[in-house]
């Protein structure tokens, strides 16, 4: 049995994280990073909030094209990322997904600035836990297994990154 408080309109749905779609965008051998227009300030992989009726992939697909002017394919699930640290203003679940695009991205929305990085090769100061979430990336580019959880691993108490046995 869950917790979670009720939210304050009294409508008996509990209150739970926002959920959030971002999205890894590969040209060639590179990735995609936009910096942060809004609080808090970085470099991120494109994303944002999903909508009320919006499915996370569109929502993806969305701030993509909102954030970058990519029009994108996606090709996977990359992970779910739900640490209550993973976001300043609140607690956040992002879905990430890896698409691929062709053509220049444009600094749009959101977006002050964008650029293309080699995603082992990033000195530019990351916000959120995209660093954790492009070190995630790199191993399922190389290796083509998803760095998450595995079967036969087991959370420790707090379910924070890295807190897993096997």
């Amino acid at each position: 049995m869950s917790s979670c408080a009720v939210d304050e309109v009294g409508s008996g749905r509990p209150k739970t994280p926002a959920v959030a779609a971002d999205i890894i965008i590969e040209i060639g051998s590179e990735i995609v990073l936009i910096e942060r227009r809004n609080p808090p300030p970085g470099w991120a992989i494109p994303g944002g909030f999903v909508d009320p009726g919006e499915t996370v992939e569109s929502a993806a697909l969305r701030e993509a094209a909102e954030e970058t002017g990519l029009e994108v394919t996606l090709r996977c699930l990359l992970g779910c990322y739900s640490d209550p640290r993973r976001d300043p203003r609140g607690h956040t679940v992002s879905l990430v997904y890896v698409g691929s695009a062709q053509g220049t991205p444009e600094a749009r929305d959101d977006a002050a600035a964008v650029r293309l990085v080699d995603p082992a090769r990033i000195t530019l100061p990351l916000a959120f836990d995209h660093e954790h979430i492009i070190a995630d990336y790199l191993v399922w580019r190389d290796s083509g297994c998803s760095p998450g959880w595995r079967p036969g691993a087991e959370f420790l108490a707090g379910g924070h990154p890295g807190d897993v046995r096997t």
